[in-house]
């Protein structure tokens, strides 16, 4: 018979995170690199801070070591894509559980963080630094 799993993909800047969560886990969470690496979240997101993120949605719903972890990851920095995995968690358990909808609402997990790198505009040296400018 087939594991029951819930689906929820997140995105934050340019990362995109497709995550799977399947209840009566231990709370393992493993992570699938773009190079097709498999490894654990706690070896991937090296910083407490990162982890701690991504551990949020569980904490908020009281569901914290009941369901197993498996995503993709793709694109972005490291930060992002902790961001990204934890709005593809509490999307998964939304879908899990439609009831857990106002707990992640109330701590704006169902929110994506839409802010976006502002492009480099031309004859400067980024979106909003100049090139240097001499009077004489």
């Amino acid at each position: 018979m087939a594991k029951e799993k819930y689906y929820g993909t997140g995105r934050r800047k340019e990362a995109v995170a497709r995550v799977w969560i399947f209840p009566g886990g231990t709370g393992k969470i493993t992570v699938k690199t773009v190079n097709g690496k498999e490894r654990d979240a706690k070896e991937y997101f090296a910083r407490d801070t990162l982890l701690q993120i991504i551990n949020r949605p569980f904490e908020v719903t009281d569901t914290l070591g009941k369901f197993d972890v498996w995503a993709t990851l793709k694109g972005g920095g490291v930060a992002a894509q902790a961001d990204a995995l934890k709005y593809g968690i509490a999307k998964a358990l939304l879908a899990y559980n439609p009831e857990l909808r106002p707990a992640l609402k109330k701590a704006g997990l169902l929110t994506r963080d839409a802010r976006e790198k502002e492009r480099k505009k031309y004859g400067q040296r980024g979106a909003r630094a100049s090139y240097q400018w001499s009077k004489r």
